[in-house]
């Protein structure tokens, strides 16, 4: 049905089906959940497997390798082959990661499993990014990024608040088992529902395919300094998560992985907000609502920092740092995918490259940080670094191509 809704609407200017954009979101948010559940539970999992504090970080750190491996290996594929195929090929893979993490009896095949579940759940999700970025026309492209991507923002918050949650009832093991599970529900209403591709594939061989993502790395300009400013912010954003479990479970807070993983609910709110973003960015006004974004994204460390004067300080700087790093990351997007229709998968797997770096080094980084100087500590470090992106954006604003410098 979707086919012939899309079919009957292509040749005129008009807007993607609401149906449509829901599918994709929905699909995103599922995908992209499973790089995220284990956040909220990494105190659970440094006890299962004997690790210290400090070190259970590299469960998320070797996740983000898996996503790095994904945009830079298997992302650029959705420009190549059938998407449909590869989406398929996908799910049943990561399937059987999720249940290697359930499975696991040691540290190492615990770590193997989650390399594979960032790998699988990030290929998955980015290929249903470009998949709505090549749907849209250019005139509507940065609110269906911004829908889509709002699905995305749904999955990696929610996760938190789902895998709290379950971990309560089940234990930390019962997370990747239902998400095994929903995986599986999920592959025959995608195979069935989703339309397809209105952009012919690229005739490029896959080693021509991966040289090309390193030529755009090189030469393009926007992607560039967009990158990096995505780099940085999902760096901050990565420090705050990933350590916020640690100061909720111990004294005075002594809260449950439940109700650490419902302030993913409180994120929400603010990521939500920061759809409009896409529409910004469709109205010429990217640059100046980056720049916005940033400012917020560093005084939302000061309530953070206030922690220790009550839960409400720490809600506030949660929905501040969810509206300004979602912000930044919708219109990260809408202005790179304004060039190059056909290279959309590549463009975003060269994009989320800088994500996953960034995420990585900040869970690495944060979870040693908490151990040396505590919460404090952790927002100083967060602070520091998106304050360093609000600099770098503003002194490469200039160097951005004349028609983006407008946006």
């Amino acid at each position: 049905m979707l086919d012939v809704i899309c079919a009957s609407q292509g040749g005129a200017q008009s807007r993607l089906p609401a149906a449509l954009v829901l599918l994709l979101a929905g699909a995103s948010a599922f995908s992209v959940a499973n790089v995220y559940y284990a956040q909220p539970l990494l105190d659970a999992i440094a006890q299962d497997f004997n690790i210290s504090l400090a070190s259970v970080g590299m469960v998320i750190t070797v996740t983000q390798l898996g996503c790095a491996l994904a945009l830079l290996l298997v992302v650029p594929l959705g420009d190549r082959v059938n998407r449909h195929r590869l989406l398929a090929v996908q799910q049943l893979l990561l399937i059987t990661a999720l249940c290697v993490v359930g499975w696991a009896n040691s540290s190492l095949l615990l770590l193997f499993g989650m390399l594979l579940v960032g790998l699988l759940g990030t290929a998955m999700t980015q290929g249903l990014i470009a998949f709505a970025a090549t749907l849209a026309a250019p005139h509507e492209r940065g609110r269906v990024v911004g829908a889509a991507q709002a699905g995305v923002v749904l999955g990696l918050l929610l996760a938190r608040t789902l895998s709290g949650a379950l971990a309560d009832l089940g234990g930390w093991r019962a997370v990747y088992f239902f998400s095994a599970a929903i995986t599986l529900i999920l592959l025959p209403v995608l195979a069935r529902l989703l339309p397809a591709p209105r952009t012919p594939p690229s005739s490029l061989s896959y080693p021509a395919l991966l040289r090309s993502m390193l030529t755009l790395l090189w030469r393009d300009r926007t992607l560039q300094i967009r990158g990096m400013l995505a780099l940085l912010m999902f760096a901050a954003f990565s420090i705050f998560w990933s350590a916020l479990v640690l100061p909720l479970s111990q004294a005075p807070f002594n809260f449950s992985h439940s109700v650490i993983g419902a302030f993913g609910l409180v994120g929400a709110v603010g990521a939500l907000a920061a759809v409009r973003a896409g529409h910004l960015a469709d109205r010429g006004l990217g640059q100046v609502a980056s720049g916005v974004c940033l400012l917020l994204l560093v005084l939302a460390w000061l309530p953070l920092g206030m922690l220790s004067n009550g839960l409400g300080w720490l809600i506030v700087g949660i929905v501040l740092l969810d509206l300004a790093g979602q912000a930044i990351h919708v219109l990260n997007q809408s202005l790179i995918f304004s060039a190059h229709p056909q290279a959309h998968s590549r463009l975003v797997g060269c994009y989320m490259l800088f994500y996953a770096v960034g995420s990585g080094l900040g869970a690495f980084a944060s979870t040693h940080v908490f151990s040396l100087a505590g919460w404090s500590g952790v927002c100083w470090l967060g602070a520091g670094v998106s304050l360093v992106a609000l600099l770098f954006w503003g002194v490469t604003l200039r160097a951005m191509p004349a028609s983006d410098r407008m946006h």
